[in-house]
């Protein structure tokens, strides 16, 4: 194979797993809507929500930083 097919294929694969930085966008929002309508209805839970969805935005944004470093390792380190 030659090497441009190589190169090819890597920008492809690093354009792929990109899209997974979509993901943990996508969740964080949705997250946060939910919990802004969880303390409309109940106020006095505030605290316990909000806990919760610092804990669930950091592992959703976490497999976004995941792709993104899957991502620019493929394009840096993938072919010499």
């Amino acid at each position: 194979m030659g090497r441009e097919f190589v190169l090819g294929m890597t920008a492809l694969g690093a354009g792929l797993a990109a899209i997974g930085c979509i993901g943990g966008g996508i969740g964080t929002g949705n997250a946060t809507a939910k919990a802004v309508e969880s303390i409309a209805r109940q106020p006095e839970a505030s605290g316990k929500i909000m806990t919760m969805l610092i804990i669930g935005g950091a592992l959703s944004e976490a497999t976004a930083i995941y792709s993104l470093l899957i991502s620019i390792l493929l394009i840096f380190v993938g072919v010499k």
